[in-house]
């Protein structure tokens, strides 16, 4: 089976190399191979004779730009994906994504999820929790000083490579015309995810609980963790920072 990668950052260059190993004609299109999704410049070259074609791009920023991102980008790839015939279009997305309307990069990723619903082509929606990799950016975004101060939002880490995974494999199944959701082992006050990483690594910074501070002070309760039916993959974090 053809199938059309369109984003090879993290995720990407996993589905494609695990589709690749599965027998598939899998190939990965972004900016750096000369397809843009915002001009839509060399997609219908990328997605000719696709079966299916897999969204894990991503917006450049996280603020109100994000929204204009995809609704561009989701707009010009089903076009194209439409006018070649494909017949299943799959999209990763984020646990809890439309409900939590304070955040622009939320809000944006919604309006991605209902232009695929919305549009011509048979689709399937990823929809993961946050990434074990991410975790040190998180920290990183508010860090002052020696200090990191994180709010105790609950976050259900999963590795990028079980993403990628569970992507790949809905691939290669027929359109869900719905939304699976997919997410790590255990929960964590994210506070205490920056300790453990922390200590983990032999880091000199504190962590500071403020309910404030970053991004994930947006999120009210436990939205950002996987509900009832999700798939829990099996890698613990404490074990994924052992391996790294």
């Amino acid at each position: 089976m053809k199938i059309a990668v369109i984003g090879t950052g993290l995720i990407g260059g996993q589905v494609v190399r695990r589709l690749t190993e599965a027998g598939h004609e899998a190939t990965g299109h972004s900016r750096a191979t000369g397809v843009d999704l915002l001009t839509g410049a060399g997609l219908d070259d990328a997605v000719s004779g696709a079966t299916v074609v897999v969204d894990v791009t991503n917006s450049p920023t996280f603020d109100e730009a994000s929204v204009d991102f995809f609704r561009t980008s989701v707009t010009n790839l089903l076009a194209a994906a439409g006018k070649a015939g494909v017949r299943h279009v799959v999209v990763l997305s984020i646990v809890g994504v439309d409900r939590v309307p304070g955040v622009a990069y939320y809000r944006a990723k919604t309006l991605q999820e209902d232009l695929v619903k919305a549009g011509p082509v048979p689709y399937s929606i990823v929809r993961a929790t946050q990434f074990m990799e991410f975790v040190p950016t998180v920290l990183d975004l508010t860090t002052d000083g020696d200090v990191v101060r994180l709010p105790s939002t609950p976050i259900q880490p999963i590795s990028s490579a079980e993403v990628a995974a569970a992507v790949a494999e809905t691939a290669e199944g027929a359109p869900l015309r719905g939304t699976r959701e997919i997410a790590g082992p255990e929960i964590f006050p994210l506070d205490e995810l920056g300790r453990i990483t922390i200590e983990a690594t032999g880091d000199s910074r504190k962590v500071v609980t403020d309910d404030a501070a970053g991004l994930f002070s947006a999120v009210e309760g436990d939205v950002l963790t996987a509900s009832a039916g999700a798939w829990l993959a099996p890698t613990h974090y404490r074990d994924w920072l052992r391996s790294r």
